[in-house]
C-alpha cells in the first residue's frame, strides 16, 4: 500500500502562486506516473498536469503557461508549481501515483482557494 501525503494548498488572490508538494512513502514498485488532478463543488474531478517517471509532462489545455508540475524520483516526490492563479482555479488538489501502470493511488486532498 502507498501513501501519498499532500502539502502547499491555501488561499491566495488572483495572481498570485502556490507551489503543491506531493510525498509518496516508498516500495519495491516502480512509480510510473505521477499526476495532480482536482475537483471543484459539483464539477468532475479532472486532471491538471502529469508526469511520468521519464519526465514526460501533460497540461490540461486549462493550465498550460501558468502551471509547472515536476519530480524527484530519488524522494518520491511530485511538486505543482502554480502562477498567474485565477479564481475558476479554486478546488480541491488531489495527488495521483500510478505503479507498475496499474495500481492506482490517491493523496487526501488539499484546498486551494483562489479569491480577492
Amino acid at each position: 500500500q502507498v501513501q501519498l501525503v499532500e502539502s502547499g494548498g491555501g488561499l491566495v488572490q488572483p495572481g498570485g502562486s502556490l507551489r503543491l508538494s506531493c510525498a509518496a512513502s516508498r516500495t519495491r514498485f516502480t512509480n510510473n506516473y505521477m499526476a495532480w488532478y482536482r475537483q471543484a463543488p459539483e464539477k468532475q474531478r479532472e486532471l491538471v498536469a502529469g508526469i511520468t517517471n521519464g519526465g514526460s509532462t501533460n497540461y490540461a489545455d486549462s493550465v498550460k503557461g501558468r502551471f509547472t508540475i515536476s519530480r524527484d524520483n530519488a524522494e518520491n516526490t511530485v511538486s505543482l508549481q502554480m502562477n498567474s492563479l485565477k479564481p475558476e482555479d479554486t478546488a480541491v488538489y488531489y495527488c495521483y501515483a500510478q505503479y507498475e501502470w496499474r495500481y492506482n493511488y490517491w493523496g487526501q486532498g488539499t484546498q486551494v482557494t483562489v479569491s480577492s
